[in-house]
């Protein structure tokens, strides 16, 4: 079985915590960082890492010119699915592939997984398992049903169809624009039931996070713990300091609660695994090749305009002063655009064909 993580340099604490977690309860696995960086800091060599892959090393086509587009917000996101592509082919015989945010931590075997993975071919976790907690729910019709914190997928014809499909739409679509209905590689998943066989993995012990604090119903027997009766496997302590602790604050009763143990306990090994700083490490596509920061501007009107897009080679070789002579944007302009260019993604058969021979170019498999 393999599990993977997706990274910049700056959240490596993060991935060797959840290393660490994983081999401990989950011997078998091969765990692999995904890192989107020009090079593997030397600060990343972690015993529990079997492998880390640069992000650009498992792409198919020009990963400067795709790269660019994106903020550090989303780069992770946006080359998952390319890198389950990857992993199909780097590890032939492996018939499990799952998923990890960095800001999980393990704690037993994935018992009920293996054993789904054997028969179905694509598992997502939903965010909520429960009506009541209006402000999730209304989080969820914004930022996604399902949380792509997890994915498990396994090797049958089925799977990789749904992975094909994700990957391609987050080339073009990766982004955290919750205003034109996408956030990140996450929005895109509310369509997968409708396309693919897909399981809405229930077990409360998986993917449980801050927003499933309200009614919990935590409890711990003979060393384990368990939410309502299903045994805890992971918990994504996403958005890990003051938001995961307003959670916190606002779901669970006063006094002790077993989630707060393990809270504290989380931020003693996250924050050892800090202690070198590797927060503090700069994203090595945050720049130009000259060393000018990329403007975040910059980026998202690059994204916008396929035609400039397509005919730069390596836009981390010019400047912010060269874009903004050639994109010439105003905000009008700009949004009339977007959403020009979003029509001819969804509707237009001349770019459906344009898209299909960039897409055979960058996506095609050997």
């Amino acid at each position: 079985m393999i599990i993977f993580t997706s990274i910049c340099a700056n959240y490596a604490h993060k991935a060797r915590t959840l290393a660490k977690s994983v081999k401990e309860n989950i011997p078998d696995a091969t765990f692999i960082v995904c890192l989107t960086e020009r090079e593997i800091p030397q600060e990343l060599e972690y015993e529990y890492f079997d492998e880390i892959v640069l992000s650009k090393d498992a792409w198919e086509g020009n990963f400067d010119r795709f790269i660019f587009k994106h903020s550090i917000v989303e780069a992770s996101t946006a080359v998952k699915g390319q890198f389950f592509r990857y992993l199909y082919s780097a590890y032939p015989e492996e018939q499990k592939f799952i998923y990890l945010d960095p800001d999980i931590y393990v704690y037993s075997d994935f018992v009920e997984l293996r054993s789904l993975l054997n028969t179905r071919p694509i598992a997502l976790c939903p965010h909520l398992l429960d009506p009541g907690n209006i402000d999730m729910e209304l989080s969820s019709t914004a930022h996604g049903v399902y949380n792509l914190g997890f994915l498990g997928v396994n090797r049958t014809e089925e799977a990789r169809k749904f992975i094909d499909w994700w990957a391609e739409r987050l080339y073009l679509f990766c982004y955290d624009d919750i205003a034109r209905g996408i956030f990140t590689d996450q929005k895109w998943i509310d369509l997968a039931p409708s396309f693919f066989d897909v399981e809405v993995f229930k077990h409360r012990g998986y993917d449980f996070a801050p927003w499933s604090l309200l009614n919990c119903e935590m409890s711990e027997r003979n060393g384990q713990v368990f939410v309502k009766n299903d045994p805890l496997r992971f918990i994504h302590y996403s958005g890990y300091g003051e938001s995961a602790e307003k959670c916190m604050r606002d779901w669970l009763p006063e006094g002790e609660h077993i989630f707060k143990k393990l809270y504290a306990e989380y931020s003693v090994i996250h924050d050892d695994n800090n202690k070198n700083k590797l927060s503090k490490l700069p994203w090595s596509y945050g720049n130009y090749t000259s060393g000018e920061e990329v403007d975040n501007k910059i980026r998202t009107l690059y994204r916008q305009d396929y035609d400039l897009m397509f005919s730069i080679e390596n836009p981390f070789a010019l400047s912010n002063s060269y874009f903004n002579s050639q994109l010439q944007y105003s905000p009008i302009k700009g949004f009339k655009k977007y959403l020009y260019k979003s029509r001819k993604v969804i509707c237009d058969q001349g770019f459906k064909a344009f898209f299909q021979k960039v897409n055979k170019k960058i996506f095609s498999h050997k």
